[in-house]
């Protein structure tokens, strides 16, 4: 079996692959703090509960945005899996992912990861649009390439900005409002943030696609994605298991 890590800023995703599908996927709050003994002790609670032997697992791929957390991740797979970890990024793994723009070396490891999972995913050239703490617009090429991209704050750190920096404002949960025009404070902020957030969607995607010029899927994942699901007008798939279908992809080409 195979354990895939996604260290994410805001949230961590593992997952378990058993050779033919993913068994469980399970979430945790980001915190670089957190040592192997701590992880080991929240995957095993978890593991128990589902009847699921964590000693069966004999290979781990993990991709972090967060460099600080790699000593105790390794320190995971290397302590209790009894397993040497391959880290996305690392030189001597082969993505097979070309990278066509001129700072190869700035492209973080998830939207790697992402890119991959999409092109194995789905044909043709493709716009991944990623909605965490920042939301990426990448372009895949028809080949597997990837072309550049976007990047804007994501929908959360949005909806904290305007609490932190405005005294009046509450912090509110994000949601589809019934009416476009806010009648109150809350309703007022979260049709500016979700509508804000499906114009700045679905007009960036019309300009990506104008300027790109050959026709583009639209693939959104990320851990708010679901959100603009029936929102969007130019959003084509919705998949949450990119960036772990990438993670597989890539431990399969480096096994």
């Amino acid at each position: 079996m195979l354990l895939a890590i996604d260290v994410g800023n805001t949230n961590t995703v593992f997952g378990v692959h058993d050779g033919d599908k993913w068994v469980v996927q399970w979430r945790s709050a980001t915190d670089a703090r957190k040592t192997a003994d701590d992880h080991a002790a929240w995957l095993w609670r978890l593991a128990d509960m589902h009847g699921m032997d964590l000693g069966k697992i004999n290979g781990c791929v993990i991709s972090t945005v967060v460099p600080q957390a790699v000593f105790n991740f390794r320190n995971l797979a290397r302590r209790y899996l009894n397993v040497e970890p391959m880290f996305i990024g690392d030189p001597s793994l082969k993505s097979g992912v070309e990278i066509r723009i001129h700072r190869p070396e700035q492209v973080g490891a998830d939207r790697i990861v992402s890119a991959l999972g999409a092109h194995v995913t789905y044909p043709g050239n493709l716009i991944v649009i990623d909605s965490g703490t920042a939301t990426t617009f990448d372009i895949v090429a028809e080949d597997g390439g990837f072309e550049g991209g976007i990047i804007s704050p994501g929908i959360n750190l949005s909806v904290s900005a305007l609490h932190d920096a405005a005294a009046q404002l509450p912090r509110i949960a994000i949601q589809r409002p019934a009416r476009v025009i806010g009648q109150d404070t809350v309703s007022a902020m979260q049709s500016g943030v979700f509508w804000g957030y499906i114009d700045l969607i679905d007009g960036l995607v019309r300009r990506i696609k104008a300027e790109y010029g050959k026709p583009l899927q639209v693939v959104a994942t990320g851990g708010v994605a679901s959100l603009f699901e029936g929102a969007s007008e130019t959003i084509d798939h919705y998949d949450p298991d990119i960036l772990i279908t990438g993670l597989l992809e890539i431990y399969k080409r480096n096994k």
